[in-house]
């Protein structure tokens, strides 16, 4: 397995360039039926099949920069809102959010496009809910990249157990976000600074500029608010999060609320019991890990990327780019494009089949 490499940024002094902020005009919006419901996708381009999963709290627009780019090098690339998001159903019983309703909805996607493969891409939850559907559908889903989140089997600690250790003197965020309407009260008074804050927070921007504490900026103190802890001279917008970004985001979350999102975290204990089965499983299809130098799950999770020669046995590239923080596909578009091209173009003829 090839080590852990910091890769440092293609052009430190130039972003990438932005797209206008809303659906890109070369690709083509739609929704299909899955069992629990719809999914609405995007798509853009011809040939295998790349599905990307996003994350919280997120959108099928934060795999802006690389639905064009992998159209461009010959992939059919489909970004989709996860269930909760978007234009996506979003069913009122918590329960509907565990890990292996977000599997099955993948797998129906696939076969409403008329595909019988596809590579699978996620980011933040997206990772997980990727690494799971790899995982629970191998004859689907050929390879899979992994952004932020490294992969980690379910180990023998129930996870809420796990994140009340967290938090240092509060609340880690997770444990925070399990009560229903406890965040929602916190957030939906002022949907955009919330996000903006959130987004700023967890970026390479934030972290830089922090004493490297990456727990302690996301846990809430006794009778304070998450967003208590999200910085306050951080200049908004981002080199790399337009206005126009912010306001497609707030747009759709006001439109929806972020119940749905917030649900995927309320199920952590319920995947964990329907999960059982696969205890200490290996990932063992073709793998790609992207984290960030400050992207705070990249560090939370370090023991986990220390054993990716056990459980991630098909592993060829392990990236840590420098100065990033959480939002990688976004912060360093074209880094991320560039290794996840790279990382397609190796993969064996088997893994990026079309449906005959």
């Amino acid at each position: 397995m090839p080590q852990s490499a910091k890769t440092p940024p293609t052009s430190p002094a130039a972003p990438a360039p932005q797209p206008p902020a809303g659906p890109l005009p070369e690709a083509t919006h739609r929704t299909v039926e899955v069992p629990g419901g719809r999914i609405h996708l995007v798509e853009q381009g011809s040939g295998p099949l790349v599905l990307m999963v996003h994350g919280f709290p997120e959108s099928w627009y934060s795999w802006r920069h690389q639905l064009p780019a992998l159209a461009a090098a010959g992939y059919r690339a489909v970004a989709i809102d996860v269930r909760g998001y978007g234009r996506s159903s979003k069913p009122r019983d918590v329960a509907a959010y565990r890990m292996l309703a977000h599997v099955a909805d993948n797998a129906a996607v696939v076969r409403a496009l008329g595909e019988e493969t596809a590579i699978i891409v996620g980011h933040d939850w997206g990772s997980p809910i990727a690494a799971n559907t790899a995982l629970l559908r191998p004859d689907v889903f050929t390879a899979v990249a992994l952004l932020s989140v490294p992969y980690a089997p379910r180990g023998g600690i129930r996870p809420t157990d796990a994140f009340a250790r967290l938090g240092g003197p509060g609340e880690f965020y997770v444990s925070y976000f399990q009560e229903p309407g406890r965040a929602e009260a916190e957030i939906d008074p002022d949907v955009r600074g919330w996000i903006a804050g959130f987004y700023a927070a967890a970026s390479g921007e934030a972290k830089s500029a922090s004493d490297g504490d990456h727990v302690g900026g996301f846990s809430v103190l006794p009778g304070g608010k998450l967003s208590d802890r999200f910085p306050e001279k951080l200049p908004l917008p981002l080199p790399w999060l337009t206005e126009a970004d912010l306001d497609f985001y707030a747009g759709e979350f006001e439109r929806t609320g972020l119940t749905g999102g917030l649900n995927r975290y309320r199920n952590v204990d319920r995947d964990w019991d329907d999960l059982a089965a696969w205890d200490g499983a290996a990932l063992r299809q073709p793998s790609l890990f992207i984290g960030g130098e400050h992207d705070a799950p990249t560090n939370w999770m370090a023991d986990a990327i220390k054993a990716f020669p056990h459980t991630l046995p098909g592993l060829t590239g392990s990236h840590i780019l420098d100065g990033c923080g959480h939002w990688v596909q976004q912060e360093r578009a074209e880094e991320v494009n560039h290794l996840l091209l790279d990382w397609l173009g190796s993969l064996p003829a088997s893994a990026a089949r079309t449906a005959p």
